[in-house]
């Protein structure tokens, strides 16, 4: 998500009124809330080997949860001082709320086991963009702000990839023997320093295209944070003096 797109939602709410500004609040907590769920439930499935097709609970809570993601897409496009850009710079949202795994069920879409799985995580990207924004909203400038929403996407990037790499390659990669070593592995590829096991699967080798690149794109925005901090607390020294 680029600087601008922060930058507007971060600010948009600020010219509101106040029982707008206080749907916005509700609406984003809820998200966060049911995002939180999804994340919990996915681990738990993962954990315990759970086919989800099959959990009729979960999906029926997955559709729940991705109309509520609309719908709070377009409570926030109605109640936007500029709808055509909040369409813009939102319109990624939208389309990540759409129960794509329901779709699939119901219409009875063949998939690889490989891609109904991702597929499953599409709504969680949906909430973690959610989350990177409200905490976006917390911080005290832009900077802080984009470093706390690109940090929060990081953790979430390397947290998801390695349930991903743990299902897929436990079992077939001797390697992986425990959900740590996967968690290990997605952070150092995260990183882009590399880890010395190899996957076997399809999705073990997507993640692992999908980990570094991401890294490449986070990590560089950790010396624009030092350097704004470095160079305000420099300014503000001098103005002490």
């Amino acid at each position: 998500m680029s600087s601008a797109a922060n930058t507007t939602a971060t600010k948009a709410p600020a010219r509101l009124s106040k029982g707008k500004r206080d749907l916005l609040r509700f609406m984003n907590t809820i998200v966060l809330l049911l995002s939180g769920a999804l994340i919990v439930w996915i681990s738990i499935d993962t954990f315990k080997e759970v086919d989800f097709l099959q959990n009729r609970s979960y999906m029926t809570f997955q559709l729940w949860v991705c109309v509520f993601f609309i719908v709070d897409f377009f409570v926030e496009l109605i109640v936007s001082a500029d709808k055509w850009r909040f369409f813009r710079h939102r319109l990624v949202f939208l389309m990540l709320s759409i129960p794509y795994l329901n779709i699939v069920s119901l219409m009875d879409i063949h998939l690889t086991a490989d891609a109904l799985y991702f597929v499953r995580f599409i709504p969680l990207a949906r909430g973690a963009l959610a989350m990177s924004i409200v905490i976006g909203y917390l911080s005290s400038n832009a900077v802080t702000s984009l470093f706390m929403s690109y940090l929060s996407i990081m953790m979430l990037v390397t947290y998801f990839c390695s349930l991903i790499f743990f299902q897929r390659e436990h079992g077939v990669n001797p390697e992986v023997d425990t959900y740590w070593t996967a968690l290990w592995w997605s952070f150092m590829n995260m990183s882009t320093v590399g880890c010395d096991i190899s996957p076997v699967t399809v999705s073990g080798k997507i993640v692992a295209v999908v980990l570094p690149c991401s890294g490449m794109v986070i990590f560089p925005l950790f010396t624009v944070y030092l350097t704004n901090y470095v160079t305000g607390a420099m300014n503000k020294a001098k103005k002490e003096l």
